[in-house]
């Protein structure tokens, strides 16, 4: 199974915009930083920006910028911004009922990996933005490059 890595990608660029909150960022500059297609980027940060997590300014001096406080965005913000339906997938088509695991696979799969979401909601919800950032900002002092 492979998840969505539009997740990524949003965490990645709120990152970014809390690192650079004195000033806006393009979704080029975004872009470059993930290696990324600036489409791509717009698109997610679309999502962020209806999930009210940034906006937006058109023209020149323009680009993206927080709209809420670091400390206020969590992970699980970004995840549920960008993000659609359940985390685990289920099965496609149901399973045979003439069958002693098929009768009872779905049920008893359902909440395991209901708990399963919860859990993985609730962790990301602990880690905000602002934490993620600080730890950027540590790890650059470490390796000396960072001068702010």
């Amino acid at each position: 199974m492979s998840l969505s890595s539009r997740t990524a990608v949003a965490i990645h660029a709120l990152t970014m915009l809390a690192r650079r909150d004195d000033h806006s960022l393009t979704s080029a500059e975004i872009a470059d930083s993930l290696s990324s297609n600036p489409v791509l980027v717009r698109r997610i940060l679309g999502s962020l920006r209806d999930a009210g997590l940034v906006w937006s300014a058109e023209g020149r001096g323009g680009g993206w910028s927080l709209a809420r406080d670091p400390r206020e965005i969590t992970l699980h913000d970004a995840y549920a911004a960008v993000e659609a339906g359940p985390i685990l997938s289920r099965h496609p088509h149901p399973p045979s009922r003439d069958c002693e695991v098929g009768r009872h696979i779905q049920s008893l799969l359902e909440v395991e990996f209901q708990e399963a979401e919860r859990a993985m909601e609730e962790r990301l919800g602990r880690t905000t933005i602002a934490h993620l950032r600080r730890q950027v900002v540590e790890r650059e002092r470490d390796l000396g490059l960072t001068n702010r």
